[in-house]
């Protein structure tokens, strides 16, 4: 398994992957063929300095997704944080420990660019992910908020 920035060519993959649970169907517009929005998002995620999506790649085929962002900050003196968002592993690929790996090699990252702290937000309709995320050490510290703007 290789990791490597995503391309524009991947955007469909990623929403597939995005969409591919009961709470993404209900987010996500996976369709033939793709929002605009999808590649306009892409687009504006790859012109901001310290956001990628980094994908696990095997043999041609996208295993998974993690959207990293490097957030500088005044707080805290002045420490950038991590953020990471739009976790996903491909259903037929689950069980290999991707997602772990996926998690390491983004907050190795985070480590190369010298932020303090990774965080992240889980809903709570996903309980998988919280045990997950707490056997790669994150604790529950904060309880988070969200005010929709746009459904």
């Amino acid at each position: 398994m290789d990791f490597r920035k995503a391309e524009e060519s991947d955007v469909k993959e990623i929403v597939r992957m995005l969409a591919d649970d009961d709470l993404g169907a209900s987010r996500e517009k996976y369709e033939h063929p793709l929002s605009a929005e999808y590649y306009d998002a892409f687009s504006a995620i790859q012109a901001q300095k310290g956001n990628e999506i980094l994908l696990a790649v095997e043999g041609g085929n996208v295993l998974g997704c993690i959207q990293l962002t490097i957030i500088p900050g005044l707080a805290r003196l002045g420490m950038k944080r991590a953020q990471i968002e739009g976790v996903r592993v491909d259903k037929k690929y689950r069980g290999r420990k991707i997602g772990e790996a996926l998690f390491l090699e983004a907050i190795r990252i985070a480590k190369d660019e010298g932020c303090g702290l990774v965080q992240l937000t889980t809903d709570k309709q996903r309980p998988d992910a919280y045990r997950f995320y707490e056997k790669l050490g994150f604790t529950a510290s904060h309880e988070g908020m969200k005010l929709i703007l746009k459904s």
